[in-house]
């Protein structure tokens, strides 16, 4: 018989609440970042020219190194030193 092994991470982390959601982007500092999936730069592509053209963001661009593994801890820190929001692809 083989051995099953669970992709679930079975630590427990304390619970948080969600981060405040903004009244509007307009003028805000938007982040998107792509975790380096086949075809998630032509989604976020598509979406940073709704984002500027629709909404008055003001949107810059970000990359995790590989979709294989965690944002790397600077990354994430950077992003949240420079963003009011984050939107993440996750595309195949």
């Amino acid at each position: 018989m083989e051995d099953l092994v669970s992709p679930f991470d079975e630590s427990v982390m304390d619970p948080h609440p969600p981060a405040p959601r903004l009244d509007s982007i307009h003028g805000k500092r938007v982040s998107l970042l792509s975790i380096s999936k086949p075809k998630s730069a032509e989604f976020l592509d598509a979406l940073e020219q709704v984002l500027t053209s629709e909404h008055g963001a003001i949107v810059s661009r970000v990359q995790k190194p590989t979709f294989t593994r965690p944002a790397p801890a600077d990354l994430v820190d950077e992003i949240t030193e420079v963003s009011d929001a984050v939107i993440e692809a996750l595309a195949d």
